[in-house]
């Protein structure tokens, strides 16, 4: 049978509540696998198993009870291994790097922020700072429109200063908030961000964590900020490039 992987603790970390249930349906017990210094908090694998609402908020139970009680690398929905044996065998070849990250992620948690464009807002300000547009608009108006060349062209230099605008604004974003956070990790592009970035905050100072994100917010009323958290810390299982750690195979 399969191993589904919540997370590794330190073999010391407190017990998890009797009869917890995980992944799938009906629910699989989760278990502590213990190998050494180091413990991972497991159930068996589901057949099947896809993202679903049930899955994964059950998923995300079995971290924060887990987090409650100290420190817990959290890995990503869908982690599967081949056996219990699979498991103990990677704590026990990566055992300093796990106790590393342990330590490095204790009483700290993540926030996600996103950041957007306020669609009109953002056209008022290419328009105000940026006098080649601004001509072109009225070339356009003044000619009833313009050919449809000239709408094409001016589409293209519209388009190409709100790129400009969407990596200045993605660039301040981050600027702002690092001071407030720990280390911050550029998660993936997709349609609709311009920013997509998780911070590692530590839980004693996640207030003014959110304060700093509220003042980008209010600073910066073009732009549409979204913060989501406190979560696990799982853009930051792996070190950064900046921490110089070598790494191996994951879970």
């Amino acid at each position: 049978m399969s191993t589904y992987v919540y997370g590794i603790a330190a073999s010391s970390h407190s017990a998890l509540p009797e009869d917890m249930g995980g992944v799938g349906d009906p629910a699989r017990p989760v278990r502590v696998l213990k190998e050494g210094e180091l413990a991972a908090i497991v159930s068996d694998a589901p057949e099947g198993l896809r993202p679903k609402r049930k899955d994964l908020l059950a998923h995300q139970n079995v971290l924060s009870e887990a987090g409650a009680g100290g420190a817990v690398l959290p890995m990503r929905f869908g982690s599967v291994a081949p056996d219990d044996e699979s498991v103990t065998g990677v704590l026990a070849e990566r055992a300093e790097h796990y106790q590393e990250r342990l330590r490095a992620l204790d009483g700290r948690v993540e926030y996600n922020v996103k950041a957007s464009h306020d669609e009109e807002a953002v056209l008022h300000r290419v328009m105000a700072g940026n006098p080649e547009v601004r001509a072109a608009t009225e070339a356009n108006r003044q000619a009833g429109g313009g050919t449809y060349e000239e709408r094409l062209q001016l589409g293209e230099m519209v388009a190409a200063a709100v790129q400009g605008l969407e990596a200045e604004d993605a660039a301040e974003v981050q600027h702002a908030l690092e001071p407030a956070a720990e280390a911050v990790s550029a998660g993936p592009e997709s349609t609709g961000w311009l920013a997509n970035l998780s911070f590692l905050v530590n839980r004693e100072e996640a207030e003014s964590f959110l304060a700093a994100v509220e003042e980008v917010g209010n600073s910066h009323p073009h732009l549409e900020v979204r913060v989501n958290g406190p979560l696990p810390p799982y853009s930051f299982v792996e070190p950064g490039p900046s921490e110089h750690a070598e790494t191996g195979p994951q879970v």
